[in-house]
């Protein structure tokens, strides 16, 4: 995976550079310092997914990820010390296919970028629910609680992984709580995207919410046999 990182913090830039350059499926093709930088960077060097600062000079990271998606090229994941409702809301609008927060651990960024690499998105567990409750009841309309018949197309298997993502758990996180590999993670979590006919993990999350499943994933599962 080809990975640029924006940032106007130099100091920044050398951390996520130093801990994703030790990844053996990452390769750092590029640095800009703010969002007029970034969109040369995304044009000439031609990244998979771009680490997006918000607040940076001359261009923000929200004006960047704009233009850069418009432009259909690279990914964008917002990764910002700033949790707020609007950056986080202004970024999914702009195209961002992902929002963490710089304090998140090193295993969740390396998640995000793998995840949207492979046609995903991913959020950060603190922003999850807001997410959630903006698309379900942004427009006025309550959240359905009767079953979608395409959920009865799932395995108990791939209902515990829905339930779970719609919990905030990672593919990590996941795998452990229902003792499974986070490669057979990450098949039910594609197979779930398939039979619910949704884009992506952030949608599958929505639809589970829309639904009446989230809030029904049992901490701790039994080993799969």
């Amino acid at each position: 995976m080809r990975v640029a990182i924006v940032d106007d913090q130099a100091l920044v830039r050398r951390a996520f550079s130093l801990m994703l350059g030790v990844e053996d499926d990452i390769d750092l093709v590029g640095e800009a310092a703010d969002g007029a930088a970034a969109i040369d960077l995304a044009a000439s060097a031609n990244p998979d997914i771009m680490l997006m600062d918000i607040e940076m000079p001359r261009m923000n990271g929200l004006d960047a990820t704009r233009a850069i998606r418009a432009a259909g090229e690279s990914q964008v994941i917002i990764l910002t010390t700033f949790d707020r409702d609007d950056y986080l809301f202004e970024a999914l609008d702009a195209g961002a296919a992902g929002f963490l927060l710089k304090n998140c651990e090193p295993e969740r960024l390396l998640e995000a970028i793998r995840t949207v690499a492979d046609g995903g998105a991913l959020l950060a567990p603190e922003v999850t629910r807001r997410v959630i409750e903006q698309a379900v009841h942004g427009g006025g309309q309550p959240a359905l609680s009767a079953p979608h018949p395409a959920v009865e197309r799932l395995t108990q298997r791939e209902l515990d992984v829905l339930t779970a993502m719609a919990s905030g758990l990672s593919n990590a996180e996941i795998a452990q709580d229902l003792y499974v590999s986070e490669a057979t993670v990450k098949t039910h979590v594609s197979s779930c995207l398939s039979k619910l006919g949704v884009r992506d993990r952030v949608q599958a999350v929505i639809f589970a919410f829309q639904h009446g499943l989230a809030g029904s994933h049992p901490k701790g599962g039994a080993p799969e046999r």
